[in-house]
């Protein structure tokens, strides 16, 4: 494992400036999630992120272990924020970074049918596709088809709905990822971003005309400035309300050594964020014998102007936006009651708070 985002290439080299360029022209847009689970990041990796565990697929697939149900480790090179933080390390050492990458998801689906909805779910392949199968015992793993998950989406923020103005939106990063659901998510960076820029009706038009959007970069930092970030986002038309929107910031320290840190921006429901520092649960509306859920909690869609309170303009960092639903039922959770087994006996939560990820925005001093 960890060889996605190495840090080394391909052949076991350090990495040079002429392959992280060349890795960003090919590569400039990954795959954060989809039906074989969600790779943002881990706990292991991010211990003090309290939503870190989603979907996790952890069976090793490969050649030598094929069919024998084993487990895979977690390495930084496996996940996309570890990734974006060792693209910054590279960066620092050789001037270019090979991991700047923006972020979409997308099914992965091997029967023909894009279903990434958890109530219309058909599995990853046939030997997964019914309620029946799914828990069966393939490639050595019992209920290899519970294990994975129903998703992902990709988002594109392009001026037409036309293959050249979507490719030039994927080389510009202007992409953004679900897990299922069809959520609206904007992000746009700069300088001089107003509170109330957050509540007008022309959002996306101001943040073009002052700031840039997610997948661009921050211009040099005014003197005795902190970036400021204009966000949205909005629930799919027919799906559940939305919990939170948090901004995931990544930066090098001043030894070089990665750092991270989740900052809760938007809420609903009034919650409070505690003497702990840890936002209230937005609470929990799924009824687990109908697999009904409600939108009695959450916000139909959320905004914020939010600065960074940490801003070092000496180190290179990076920003990017996680939007939380409000929990909903997981695949298994109709499967349970379709077969009339006990959910607990399916080896899975029978909720799940389904996200998007934005492709980041990075500065760089």
């Amino acid at each position: 494992g960890g060889l996605m985002f190495n840090d080394v290439d391909s052949e076991g080299r350090p990495i040079t400036a002429e392959y992280a360029r060349t890795r960003m022209k090919w590569e400039p847009v990954i795959e954060v999630t989809q039906i074989k689970g969600d790779s943002e990041t881990d706990p292991i990796l991010s211990p003090r992120d309290e939503f870190a565990a989603f979907e996790p697929f952890s069976h090793a697939i490969d050649a030598e272990t094929l069919g024998e149900g084993v487990e895979a480790s977690v390495e930084p090179g496996d996940f996309a924020r570890s990734g974006l933080l060792r693209g910054l390390q590279v960066e620092a050492k050789v001037g270019v970074n090979p991991y700047k990458f923006g972020m979409i998801g997308s099914t992965d689906s091997h029967t023909g049918m894009s279903s990434a909805e958890e109530d219309n779910f058909h599995g990853k392949t046939a030997f997964d596709s019914t309620p029946e199968n799914r828990f069966d015992t393939f490639l050595g793993v019992k209920g290899f088809g519970a294990d994975m998950s129903a998703a992902g989406m990709a988002g594109v923020w392009a001026e037409v709905n036309e293959r050249g103005a979507l490719f030039d939106a994927f080389r510009r990063k202007e992409v953004y990822a679900t897990t299922g659901p069809r959520i609206r998510v904007r992000l746009f960076g700069g300088w001089g971003f107003s509170s109330d820029d957050a509540r007008k009706k022309d959002l996306a038009q101001i943040g073009y005309t002052n700031g840039v959007p997610m997948g661009g970069d921050l211009t040099e930092a005014p003197e005795g400035k902190a970036p400021r970030f204009l966000v949205y986002a909005i629930k799919d038309p027919v799906g559940a309300n939305l919990d939170r929107i948090q901004m995931v910031k990544g930066w090098l320290d001043e030894s070089g050594e990665p750092q991270e840190k989740v900052y809760d921006i938007a809420w609903s429901d009034g919650r409070m964020i505690g003497s702990d520092g840890v936002l209230q649960a937005v609470g929990n509306k799924v009824d687990v014998a109908t697999g009904r859920y409600s939108n009695s909690i959450g916000d139909a869609q959320l905004s914020v102007v939010w600065q960074d309170p940490e801003f070092d303009p000496a180190a290179r960092a990076f920003y990017y936006l996680r939007v939380l639903q409000i929990p909903t039922p997981r695949h298994t959770l109709y499967d349970a009651i379709a077969l009339e087994m006990d959910p607990g006996e399916t080896g899975h939560p029978s909720t799940i708070q389904e996200r998007a990820y934005s492709s980041p925005i990075w500065y760089t001093p």
